[in-house]
């Protein structure tokens, strides 16, 4: 008979100590209190001379070893058990009460969602014996009274302690698995903005490099502007790099957060948000490019979330014209009306050509604004170049991440 375990290997809270007691031993411990009960309650059997033989106390250990395979086999616990009691009554041994011999087992059952055998074998149990005690004819067969409210005390109790520890396991379980999807998610996150960053940054770096190679012996000037924008690129770069290192490690339940600096060059100097977007122009235009910005958002407008995947946006965005569009001209538009916030960046390159076969850059852009309820498109503009339009709320809705 295949059975499932009771608890559930392989998922534990993060950060958790090694348990501490063998499973194991917890059931050896629970087979031998229950062997141990039930034999003091035979012994107690005032006719326990004629009721208590040898016979008796091998049930006592019998229901005892059942407890063993509770782990393994529980609703076969449950059924062996359930016989078991039948047969100690049938033989006529000393009376210990219908449920005694069965808590563990209703209890193991009722842990691994088996409710229901929980139930039913408590519910024949006490109605067996209520019939008995009801229809005998002898002294010993008449129903008391107490032992029937004890019988039933007993199994209730049993399948109560026994969800409740269900319950209690499974919401462990699903917090330890939510902090997982939760660690993942920042993870994701803090990868999505190291390479909008770095990736940004050595667009800058790249560039400027070749305009220094060129203007070397010819323009010294020029090309000592180029390394003064490069050296500031690194700089800006190798920021984000440590700053990424700090973030991850630090302590698993201190704040966390994404790389905090702009791209262009200078640390902490450009925040993460729209407000950040004249600093990205300034380090296009320092690249070649002439960039319009018009960014129509009232202050306070956005919640923080919202405001930094805009500005990750048209920094992505941005990285992309600079390699691979070889365009003059690009325009950053920025505006909330009716509750949403429509962004867009075009530009008069050259469109959507083999480099420009949709990567990770624009999937995790349009990822990111998935996350939070909006909607990005990406190809070539009618008129010509390429363009990136994003639509989102500018509030989250409650529950959106």
């Amino acid at each position: 008979m295949s059975e499932s375990r009771l608890s559930e290997p392989g998922v534990s809270e993060p950060g958790a100590a090694p348990r501490a007691v063998d499973p194991r031993v917890t059931d050896v411990v629970l087979a031998l209190a229950m062997a141990l009960a039930v034999a003091v309650v035979i012994a107690a059997d005032p006719d326990a001379a004629r009721h208590a033989g040898p016979g008796a106390y091998l049930f006592a250990l019998g229901f005892g070893a059942l407890v063993l395979i509770r782990r393994r086999a529980p609703r076969t616990m449950l059924v062996l058990t359930v016989l078991g009691v039948f047969t100690y009554y049938a033989l006529q041994f000393a009376p210990i009460g219908t449920a005694l011999p069965a808590v563990a087992a209703i209890y193991s059952a009722a842990e691994i969602r088996r409710t229901g055998w929980a139930v039913g074998a408590g519910t024949t149990l006490v109605g067996v014996a209520t019939y008995y005690r009801t229809v005998g004819n002898t002294p010993e067969e008449a129903l008391a009274p107490y032992e029937l409210v004890t019988d039933v005390a007993l199994v209730s109790a049993a399948i109560a302690l026994g969800v409740a520890v269900r319950l209690s396991r499974e919401a462990r379980v699903h917090e330890a698995r939510a902090a997982e999807q939760r660690l993942q998610a920042e993870r994701l996150r803090i990868a999505r903005d190291l390479h909008d960053v770095v990736g940004h940054n050595l667009s800058v770096i790249a560039l400027h490099s070749g305009v220094a190679a060129e203007a070397v012996g010819r323009d010294d000037d020029a090309a000592r502007r180029a390394l003064g924008h490069v050296r500031e690129a690194t700089s800006g770069t190798l920021h984000e790099l440590r700053s990424t290192v700090r973030l991850l490690r630090g302590p698993a339940g201190g704040p966390v957060g994404g790389p905090a600096s702009g791209p262009a060059g200078g640390p902490d100097s450009a925040p993460t948000g729209l407000a950040g977007v004249d600093t990205l122009a300034a380090s296009a235009r320092a690249a070649g490019l002439v960039v319009d910005v018009e960014v129509d958002v009232p202050a306070a407008t956005l919640d923080g979330a919202i405001d930094a995947a805009a500005y990750r946006v048209v920094q992505e965005s941005l990285t992309n014209v600079l390699r691979h569009a070889e365009a003059g001209r690009v325009v950053v538009s920025v505006r909330a009306a009716g509750g949403r916030l429509a962004l867009r960046v075009a530009d008069d390159g050259r469109g959507a050509g083999p480099g420009l076969v949709p990567g990770t850059g624009i999937s995790g852009m349009r990822e990111r604004v998935a996350l939070l309820g909006g909607t990005l498109t990406a190809g070539d503009a009618p008129g010509g170049g390429f363009a990136v339009a994003a639509d989102l709320p500018l509030r989250l809705e409650t529950g959106e991440a």
